[in-house]
């Protein structure tokens, strides 16, 4: 028989502790980790090529995940191509095709794309700019705060172009057209915008730290 209404009711808050509790340990292990700082062959645990079941389910999760994406997903892992994963420290996982880096994710977390991939194909992700003053904050690693996002300069683009919390995200420079960082949101633009205070979005690989420096992980 079915359980009564009031355990119903204690399941589903129970499940949305469970969800609401990995998101912020997720997100804290982001805001944290400085995921590649300091990233290189030596932070590399294992290597090795994945099975053709985990390779379809890894094309899937991100073809799930960056939908824009889907038509040119042959282009950068073609289906022949073999998936390696490469396993480094702080539980961080690199997807590589013939030892480049494409994607990566920490734990069983959403995947980003790299920044070398991110030039090719700029429209993967949706889009945050941070002002001029901000730039060498991000390039050092730093989360960006909220008024690195409403500045005067760049506050329109924030509005027209909305962005759920909790999502990967490219991040752009006032008057550049390259994107400088990879991050992931801590709050939807709308609250950025409200709130405007505290961290809007946690950064996770910047030009010129240590992902960006391996081109293959041989």
């Amino acid at each position: 028989s079915p359980p009564p209404p009031a355990k119903k009711i204690a399941s589903s808050h129970a499940l949305l502790a469970l969800l609401l509790l990995f998101t912020v340990c997720f997100q804290s292990a982001l805001a944290s980790s400085g995921m590649f700082k300091k990233f290189g062959p030596d932070e590399v645990k294992d290597k090795s090529k994945v099975k053709s079941s985990q390779q379809r389910a890894i094309r899937q999760a991100i073809q799930s995940q960056f939908p824009n994406f889907e038509p040119y997903m042959d282009q950068l892992m073609p289906k022949k191509a073999e998936i390696q994963v490469a396993k480094c420290e702080g539980k961080v996982n690199v997807v590589m095709i013939e030892g480049e880096p494409l994607f990566y994710n920490l734990r069983d977390g959403p995947y980003y794309p790299t920044l070398r991939v991110v030039h090719k194909y700029p429209f993967i992700m949706p889009t945050m700019r941070v002002d001029a003053g901000a730039i060498k904050f991000v390039l050092s690693g730093a989360n960006i705060m909220c008024p690195g996002l409403t500045h005067k300069n760049v506050v329109e683009e924030l509005a027209q172009n909305p962005v759920d919390g909790n999502t990967p995200v490219t991040i752009l420079a006032e008057g550049k057209e390259h994107a400088l960082a990879i991050g992931h949101t801590q709050m939807s633009s709308k609250e950025i915008i409200d709130v405007n205070k505290g961290i809007g979005v946690n950064v996770v690989h910047t030009l010129n730290d240590g992902l960006w420096k391996t081109i293959k992980l041989d």
